[in-house]
């Protein structure tokens, strides 16, 4: 991008950062700051000896004295992470959360309908010795009775281990121009598809939910946001805009990373629910109210809050 037409695309919210002199909201502040500090890194990249890299330079320090003056650093750090940054990011891959959100949703229609009229289909994605086992737990009148086959500790550090590697997975993969997260999107979704009609099928669909989906909804949720991470940074390659394609992949990918750290809490939250709640004879209302507390909170802190944080820094 040749640097007067970066100039012209940014000056006017520069101008008013400039401008904007009053004590304001410390969320304002950090999401002009990580606004501000994207485009110094590109001037420096690209203009390093210009007069607008310097000007932005001063802009941010001032900025940065404003924002970190009588905080401590480790603290403030890592609580405007949570509050600020990681959402501010993730409004910006709300498209790529949509499009992750559709492709798991597809795969879960094509796994449902294969496994409806193929019984097959459900040994081959599931594998014989799972489905087996569950069979044998039907006849004995405790379908799922698999989630207490493990002792607890241990089945909660193997299961948030796996899942934060599926995770990670997910988002690596992005590198390879978005295929790999889509294929684990896809086998994903095929798989829970499958799952949740095999016991459609039996006759244990209204228990498998109340039980499954106590930790299943964070699982879940999880695993689309982690697919959003990948092909933020998958997008990003294939897709630079105006920028140049290191750059706009490197930007990406950094995205892209924040949010799949960001899901860590989720899964160990995920994890410690599948271990130590999912396995206790629950009433229907508490295991809905789990399940109805997780989902809001999947909704709000990466849907709703974001928007609302982003409308606020403009």
């Amino acid at each position: 991008m040749r640097e007067a037409v970066f100039i012209r695309q940014n000056a006017d919210a520069w101008k008013a950062i400039e401008q904007d002199t009053r004590p304001t909201d410390p969320d304002v502040l950090a999401a002009r700051f990580v606004r501000l500090t994207d485009d110094l890194a590109y001037a420096r990249t690209f203009y390093p000896d210009a007069a607008v890299t310097q000007y932005l330079n001063g802009l941010a320090s001032r900025l940065h004295q404003q924002i970190y003056r009588n905080r401590p650093e480790t603290r403030g750090r890592f609580w405007r992470f949570w509050r600020t940054e990681l959402p501010l990011l993730f409004r910006q891959s709300h498209q790529e959360l949509l499009l992750s959100f559709v492709i798991f949703g597809a795969a879960v229609l094509l796994g449902a309908v294969s496994a409806l009229h193929d019984d097959a289909f459900v040994r081959l994605i599931l594998s014989d010795g799972y489905v087996n086992q569950t069979l044998e737990n039907i006849e004995r009148g405790d379908p799922l009775a698999i989630y207490k086959s493990a002792g607890q500790t241990e089945m909660f550090l193997n299961i948030t281990i796996h899942n934060i590697q599926v995770a990670f997975i997910a988002f690596i993969l992005g590198v390879a121009g978005s295929v790999g997260t889509v294929w684990v999107l896809f086998s994903n979704g095929v798989m829970l598809g499958a799952f949740q009609t095999f016991f459609y099928q039996k006759g244990y669909l209204l228990t498998s939910v109340l039980t499954i989906w106590i930790h299943g909804t964070l699982e879940i949720s999880a695993i689309v946001i982690a697919g959003c991470a990948g092909l933020t940074m998958g997008n990003a390659l294939l897709f630079p805009g105006t920028y140049p394609r290191l750059y706009s992949f490197r930007k990406g990918a950094k995205q892209g990373l924040k949010i799949a750290v960001g899901l860590v809490p989720i899964f160990i939250a995920a994890g410690f629910l599948e271990s130590f709640v999912t396995r206790l004879p629950l009433p229907w209302y508490v295991s809905g109210g789990i399940i109805a507390a997780s989902a809001l909170f999947i909704g709000w802190y990466f849907v709703w809050y974001p928007m609302r944080l982003n409308v606020k820094s403009v």
